[in-house]
């Protein structure tokens, strides 16, 4: 028998990627590396190769980005011509469809496991503080409602090098960071699979399928397209994007977490956050309870 909302626990906290979830950067990531490319007489990014680097840390995303480009420059040279364009542009990034009213409502609902508190929300995003800031100091209407410390960034300190996504670390962190003040207040602590984690990248919904949570899954139209036929894959998190960041044919390392498996109904394919179907993870909007 195929797995039934009802088997999983109601949904405590939901933590949110940024990039391409949140906000429209993934398409201003495109215009700038599609800008430098043809400056640099290299053809424009495909989606193949930009879905390899959605949701990495930069070092990763780099990496492969390089080995693909074939810059006729040097790498740093490269990278500086972008931090310029991207403070450009970064500046008009601006938030999608159904973002505000999904958090406004998550803030101000009840899991019904644990009806006199409100879901919890925390911020897992592979952008590093720098290019954060440059993205969000015009949103600070929507990133108030994260609380600073639970706002995890890509160079946070306590993410161990080679850890960033695929690796569930960020997401265990956020997890963490929420707990740390259920402790201090005596209340209960969250488990992994109480959470449920917003993602659009594929090595992200893997990382939040390695930390033990749930995942719902809204691609670009552009990356749902390169996937097309192996959803179920990326919902399970078997993409192998953890093995791709092994070299020399290394097996994935300790602390690693499990992925899923196709069709054990712990992920949810989305084409948009607008709609959300609050109910099927066991919270409790205020709109509910009226009725």
């Amino acid at each position: 028998m195929a797995p039934t909302e009802q088997s999983f626990p109601p949904v405590r906290a939901c933590l949110f990627d940024m990039d391409g979830l949140l906000l429209n950067t993934e398409d201003l990531y495109t215009k700038v590396t599609n800008t430098l490319l043809t400056q640099l007489g290299r053809p424009p990014l495909t989606w193949h190769i930009k879905a390899q680097l959605q949701g990495r840390p930069v070092s990763a995303a780099t990496k492969i980005f390089r080995d693909w480009a074939q810059l006729p420059i040097p790498l740093e040279e490269y990278l500086a011509r972008q931090k310029a364009l991207q403070a450009e542009v970064f500046s008009a990034a601006g938030l999608l469809p159904g973002v505000e009213e999904l958090i406004d409502t998550l803030l101000a609902s009840s899991p019904a496991s644990h009806p006199t508190e409100k879901v919890h929300i925390a911020l897992a995003t592979s952008s590093a503080s720098y290019n954060f800031q440059l993205k969000t100091s015009h949103l600070q209407h929507l990133f108030k409602r994260f609380p600073k410390e639970r706002q995890i960034l890509g160079d946070d300190p306590r993410i161990p090098t080679g850890r960033g996504k695929p690796a569930p670390d960020i997401y265990l962190l956020a997890l963490e960071s929420i707990n740390a003040g259920l402790r201090a207040e005596g209340k209960p602590e969250v488990t992994p699979a109480e959470c449920l984690v917003f993602e659009d990248a594929v090595p992200g919904v893997e990382a939040g399928r390695r930390a033990g949570m749930r995942v719902v899954w809204v691609p670009h139209p552009g990356l749902l397209e390169e996937y097309k036929g192996r959803e179920k894959l990326v919902l399970a998190g078997v993409m192998g994007e953890a093995e791709k960041d092994i070299e020399d044919g290394k097996a994935v390392g300790p602390g690693m977490g499990s992925t899923g498996k196709v069709g054990d109904g712990k992920g949810e394919l989305r084409t948009t956050l607008e709609g959300f179907d609050y109910s099927r993870y066991g919270i409790i909007t205020p709109k509910q309870l009226k009725n």
